[in-house]
C-alpha cells in the first residue's frame, strides 16, 4: 500500500533541519544520513548526501531527476562480485567445441546451441574364464 497523498512525502525531520542549515552557507559539506526511506524533495536539489548502505556511506549529489525517489535507491546495499573465472573458461570451451564442427554439417545439437556430448569408446567384450563365452 502506498502512502496517502494527503500526508505528503516522508522526509526525516532531522534531515530537513540539516538541509535548512546548509541553504545559507556557501561551502557546503555533504549531509551524512542513515535515513534511506526519506523521499527526495525539490529542496534537496544541488545538495550532496552521504547515504549509508549498511556498511559505508555512498556520496550522492541530488539532481532534478531524483525528485520523488527514495534516498536508498541511490545507495546499493549489495556488491556484485564477478563470477568465477573457471566458469568463464568452461563457457569458452563449450563455444569453441561447437565451432569446431565440420563446416556444412548441420547437427541438431549445434543448431540448438547445445554442446555435443562426447561418448566414450565401448569397452572390449570380456571373456568368462569358466565358460569361455563372451559376456557383454
Amino acid at each position: 500500500m502506498t502512502r496517502g497523498v494527503w500526508k505528503g512525502p516522508f522526509v526525516h525531520p532531522s534531515l530537513l533541519k540539516k538541509v535548512d542549515k546548509l541553504k545559507n552557507q556557501t561551502g557546503r559539506k555533504p549531509i551524512k544520513t542513515w535515513s534511506r526511506n526519506s523521499t527526495v524533495i525539490p529542496e534537496f536539489v544541488g545538495h550532496s548526501f552521504l547515504i549509508h548502505n549498511g556498511k559505508t556511506f555512498i556520496p550522492i549529489t541530488i539532481s532534478e531527476e531524483m525528485v520523488g525517489h527514495k534516498l536508498g535507491e541511490f545507495s546499493p546495499t549489495r556488491k556484485f562480485v564477478a563470477h568465477n573465472s573457471a566458469d568463464k573458461k568452461a563457457a569458452q570451451e563449450v563455444v569453441q567445441s561447437s565451432t569446431k564442427a565440420a563446416p556444412g554439417a548441420a547437427t541438431p545439437a549445434a543448431s540448438s546451441g547445445v554442446a555435443p556430448v562426447e561418448s566414450k569408446p565401448a569397452a572390449p567384450a570380456k571373456k568368462d574364464k569358466k565358460w569361455s563365452k563372451k559376456v557383454t
